[in-house]
């Protein structure tokens, strides 16, 4: 079949922010865009993809607001392709509801300035998620374009990628170099960075002979002919100034476009094609980079938290729960979200600068989430008594779980439902009566009484005060909350004549930390508030468990909760008992190994030495039960200081660390949660974290992005990098009958032929990049230092194991996920004493097997809801019921898609496996 013509596709690869902090590079982007554009409107001929992500045009923007409309000029012309993305994210390292967001703002900026490229172009991302197909259809996107990641079968151009809910994509291969596989064909010609822009580029001539290479080796790539994709940029560079008559003179079928004048040529019928399900992850083409799911852990456990307090707290509590609107808030919480998402932002694989600014954006963003969790939580509040407290549920299912309340009282309190159900509690802490007690000379007391401001004293405020002149002291009674008349003047008019030495004590009421296990409604709220025990058989229930639960009882090194027995070992580990006579033994141990790699690719060095066994073992009681019981479990480890680079080892050096590990069981969970906290004092290693399975294992199976992933104990290979089968976990990670509950985005590999799991607690490196890297040939950036990047101090990671029965996890491990990463969000009353208690309110129910939520939102006047069906192995029915009378199924972008019957507040929809689905809710008026 005879060759088609060459589309060249010109663009600029992005990096927003990299081995350079974001804004040095985008002094570069401004330069660059200013020469494009200025050239664009010269030339009619020039055509130009600006890299898919709309990231690009707003930092631009904001820098030249005056060529807005110049711009749009040129995109409503066709010429400058912009969006669909707002970044071009790292799709594992973020919540699939980042992805979603990722791209309806994308396609709203773009619409904004003309059109959006309504094709999926992915081009450097390490490797894709499973459910990426279903989220562009959904988002009416029907072309997906693609480089890292795909497998070996394919070996053409283009091919049929699925997700598991069925939906399949006509996706674009860019074989032969990735998004920049002509950049050589034009190599002349292109421009360094930071040079000033010429007028010609010499060599001209060997263009026609440079396309005839290039056609050579895209051919077996086109075994039906047609047009050859030519993806000519860079990372920052612009084309060459003359690119345009360089092609009209090449004297063969070569013309310009943009990525979407491609597609536009493109029939998106994936008949025909090869199929490939699921997510992409092999090593066969293309580096994938794995090891940036590991470097500087700290990005993944902030981007989670962030994720989680604006997705499932400070959303569905300003939709459901406030009178206002935070939407202003919440919309720059998520513009923070999707920047850190960027490939080179939350992976860690950046300078030292940049790794510090993304982490200050993470945490503005965790701080926007909070301040709506606050304003929608201190509006609620104001109608509970002071002493009370409001608790929300933000799952989509009743619970009944512990929430840590401070309250005042002098004994084991009293606390009850507003409907005076008694509400089990266990003291966990006794704060100090006595705040202050000190002697002062008389001639200082004016000095002492500055403390108070206003009427606060030391972060109380003053309730009661006396002076006893004869035994001359001065007493300060403080309190959470005051109702009563204070003026510091009147302390001072009563000390006018002091003389001599004078005690002054500051004096608390007696306050107690305490567990309470609460029952909350789905998405709803409650309260509870102190009361008087009113007969025996109350306090014995304020003392026990919740009613359908055991209480929990620890014994020293054993807890357990009638579901779960934990034993401590002498080693350290834990022994787990769990129903069936299922005995697992040597949880958690710690294994401690050399990496001589960097921030992409794990590297061991020849000569390692793995530390598993502690120097000395302890283990300290902490708390009894009944609600919860615990123990520390504290190990010491010797650790080599270093890596030795010269001689592929680890140095002889050590350092002493230890490990604490607190076990916890709680009535009526059944999953053991751990928490693991040391302070790395070492550099070049890799410590993670071992759990023996029930049963020998032949795949795992890893939640995020909308799907629950079947993965093989081995990983493809076929390119320069070690195919190391290390994979991400969102939500949950299990394999062999054990699933492994999870906080954060954890790296983990299942080891030992499918009998243990490694979960990785923290890598340390010190380079961005090596040039030489045992794991990967090619250099995958500069070879820079970044000394943080060894991740010294303080590390802490919460998780939970939890045994199963079967092959697949069932969908009760979908819930004990919910609940382990979704603590009860409360808030103090501060309202008049005489105020009522309102009774426990209803949000939105949703039932159905392995039916998640992953958002719920406010959006024109109507609840938007999202559900995917993850758990479920067949067609399942997905229930909600609130306080809504009409209900509509939309797409991404809230077009609507089929109206659904409501009745009396309940609606229902039949879901296909891993299926999403977004519904709008019209609650009444």
């Amino acid at each position: 079949m005879a060759d088609g013509p060459i589309i060249v596709v010109p663009h600029t690869h992005w990096d927003r922010e990299w081995y350079l902090p974001f804004q040095r590079f985008r002094l570069r982007l401004v330069s660059l865009l200013d020469t494009v554009i200025e050239r664009m409107e010269r030339d009619a001929r020039w055509h130009f993809t600006l890299d898919g992500q709309m990231a690009a045009v707003d930092d631009y923007l904001e820098i030249r607001p005056e060529r807005r409309e110049r711009l749009a000029a040129l995109v409503r012309d066709g010429r400058l392709a912009v969006g669909p993305w707002q970044i071009l994210n790292d799709e594992f390292l973020c919540s699939g509801e980042n992805i979603v967001r990722n791209l309806e703002l994308g396609l709203r900026r773009s619409a904004e300035l003309g059109a959006a490229m309504m094709a999926g172009y992915l081009p450097d991302q390490f490797g894709h998620c499973a459910q990426m197909p279903q989220i562009l259809r959904l988002a009416g996107i029907e072309h997906a374009c693609v480089w890292r990641g795909v497998p070996a079968g394919v070996r053409s151009h283009a091919f049929a990628w699925g997700a598991p809910d069925g939906t399949t994509i006509r996706t674009q291969y860019l074989p032969e170099g990735g998004y920049g596989n002509a950049a050589g064909m034009f190599e002349s010609f292109s421009e360094p960075e930071n040079s000033p822009p010429s007028e010609t580029a010499p060599g001209a001539d060997v263009l026609p002979r440079r396309a005839e290479d290039f056609t050579v080796r895209m051919r077996r790539w086109y075994p039906e002919g047609g047009p050859l994709l030519a993806m000519y940029g860079a990372d920052h560079t612009a084309p060459a100034a003359d690119l345009a008559d360089r092609i009209a003179a090449a004297g063969r079928p070569m013309r310009l476009a943009t990525l979407s004048g491609y597609f536009a040529g493109v029939d998106p019928s994936t008949d025909g094609l090869t199929r490939v399900s699921g997510e992409l992850r092999s090593h066969a083409r293309a580096n994938i980079l794995p090891g940036v799911l590991s470097a500087r852990v700290h990005l993944k456990h902030a981007m989670s938290h962030a994720e989680r307090v604006v997705e499932r707290y400070a959303e569905p509590l300003a939709a459901l729960w406030y009178t206002g609107s935070a939407q202003r808030f919440l919309d720059l919480a998520w513009r923070r979200l999707i920047e850190v998402s960027c490939h080179d932002s939350v992976t860690g694989c950046g300078s030292d600068e940049t790794a510090e600014q993304v982490a200050a954006r993470m945490a503005e963003a965790e701080q926007l989430g909070r301040a709506v969790c606050d304003l929608v939580t201190a509006e609620r509040a104001a109608a509970l008594p002071h002493g009370a407290h409001l608790v929300f549920n933000p799952s989509p299912a009743p619970r009944t779980d512990i929430v840590i309340l401070d309250v005042a009282s002098d004994g084991e309190p009293s606390l009850q439902t507003a409907d005076g159900r008694p509400v089990p509690t266990q003291t966990l802490d006794i704060a100090p009566v006595v705040l202050d007690d000190a002697v002062h000379p008389a001639e200082k007391l004016p000095l002492v009484l500055e403390r108070v401001y206003g009427r606060v004293l030391f972060g109380q405020e003053v309730r009661d005060w006396a002076v006893a002149p004869q035994e001359r002291t001065l007493t300060f009674w403080v309190t959470r909350r005051a109702d009563v008349p204070f003026d510091i003047g009147d302390v001072r008019k009563a000390l006018r004549d002091a003389d001599g030495d004078w005690r002054v004590r500051i004096l608390a009421d007696p306050r107690r930390t305490v567990a309470a296990a609460v029952h909350v409604p789905a998405l709803g709220l409650t309260s509870i508030h102190p009361s008087p025990a009113a007969d025996a058989a109350a306090s014995d229930a304020r003392r026990g468990a919740p009613s359908n639960a055991q209480p929990v009882r620890g014994d020293g090194r054993v807890l357990d909760n009638g579901l779960l027995v934990a034993e401590a070992r002498d080693d350290g580990t834990i022994s787990l008992r769990a129903p069936g006579g299922v005995v697992i033994e040597g949880i958690g141990r710690v294994v401690d190994g050399g990496d001589l790699g960097d921030s992409y690719n794990y590297a061991p060095p020849r000569t390692d030495r793995l530390i598993d066994t502690p120097l000395d073992v302890r283990i300290d009681a902490v708390r009894p039960g009944p609600l919860t019981a615990a123990f520390d479990i504290l190990r010491t480890y010797r650790w080599p200081a270093s890596g030795d680079a010269a001689a592929d080892a680890r140095t002889h050096a050590t350092e002493d660390v230890k490990v604490v590990t607190r076990v916890e069981l709680r009535a009526g969970e059944p999953f053991l949660r751990m928490r693991v906290t040391f302070d790395n004092r070492c550099d070049d290693h890799r410590v993670r974290l071992h759990m023996p399975l029930p049963r020998m294992a032949s795949s795992s199976f890893a939640e995020g992005q909308f799907a629950v992933v079947e993965r093989a104990l081995t990983a493809e290979g076929g390119f320069g990098e070690k195919p190391l089968p290390t994979y991400p976990a969102s939500g949950f990670v299990a394999a062999g009958g054990l699933a492994v509950l999870l906080d954060h985005v954890t790296e983990y590999e299942v080891v030992e032929d499918g009998r243990e799991m490694a979960l990785t607690v923290l890598r340390s490196t010190g380079f961005l990049s090596r040039d030489r890297n045992a794991y990967r040939d090619q250099p995958a950036g500069p070879q820079l230092a970044t000394p943080n990047g060894q991740c010294r101090g303080q590390r802490s990671v919460a998780l939970a194991v939890l045994p199963y029965e079967g092959e697949r996890p069932p969908h009760t491990v979908i819930q004990a996920a919910e609940h382990f990463r979704h603590d009860l969000l409360t808030a103090e009353g501060y309202g008049p004493a005489a105020a009522t208690p309102p009774a426990p309110q209803n949000g939105i129910e949703v039932t159905g097997e392995g039916v998640a939520l992953t958002s719920l939102r406010e959006r024109d006047g109507q609840l938007e809801i999202r559900l995917v069906a993850l758990g479920a192995t067949s067609q399942t029915t997905a229930n909600v019921t609130g306080a809504f009378t009409d209900a509509v199924r939309v797409d991404l972008l809230g077009n609507p898609v089929e109206t659904l019957n409501v009745t009396d507040g309940a609606t229902a929809i039949q879901m296909r496996p891993s299926e999403i689905v977004t519904m709008r809710l019209t609650p009444p008026r």
